[in-house]
């Protein structure tokens, strides 16, 4: 309904106004478009200024904040990774925080402790080196507490699942795979 409409079913009981004639029904109508437009304006401020109902320009002036852009593209995932790096704290080093920082910012990679002051970071379900891994490295250098040190473990074909998935190297020929995508061919395990 518009606001113009809304405002004569206001009036109405009253029975003073002539809500049909030129000045009074002429004067809802542009009173009723001007607040038309102001609705919109403010529900799109009011979606566009929360991480949780932003779809436009919201997400992308709370990325302009960050020194590194979250590697999200999707304006969901992106909101998601905004609000996971806007959850990091003072006290946000234990390893679960540390994975939802990562994960929300949109790389799809596992940190574990291997050690005292070490720590494993690996790529569950990605075949090999990620694509743009150097840039997902330097932000989860960044999100890494600086006295750890970092091991990247990559997901490749083993000997033994290689015997085990191929009868023999011509059924591996017959593929006509480069070596980078035998190794890396590990999802048709």
């Amino acid at each position: 309904m518009s606001t113009a409409q809304y405002l004569r079913d206001l009036l109405r009981p009253l029975g003073v106004y002539d809500l049909e004639a030129a000045f009074n029904g002429g004067e809802l109508d542009a009173q009723g478009e001007s607040l038309d437009g102001t609705t919109e304006a403010l529900e799109e401020i009011q979606r566009e200024t929360s991480l949780v109902t932003a779809e436009s320009w919201g997400v992308e002036r709370v990325a302009q904040l960050f020194v590194r852009r979250p590697v999200a593209d999707q304006p969901r995932e992106l909101a998601a990774a905004l609000a996971a790096l806007l959850r990091i704290g003072g006290d946000s080093f234990t390893l679960a925080d540390i994975n939802d920082t990562i994960t929300g910012c949109g790389i799809p990679a596992l940190v574990a402790e291997v050690g005292i002051g070490q720590v494993a970071v690996s790529f569950p379900g990605v075949a090999g080196e990620p694509e743009d891994f150097e840039r997902l490295k330097v932000i989860i250098e960044e999100i890494l507490p600086a006295h750890l040190g970092i091991r990247y473990d990559f997901w490749y074909l083993t000997w033994q699942e290689l015997e085990q998935k191929f009868p023999s190297w011509q059924a591996i020929e017959e593929l006509a795979l480069s070596w980078e995508e035998l190794e890396t061919c590990v999802e048709l395990l």
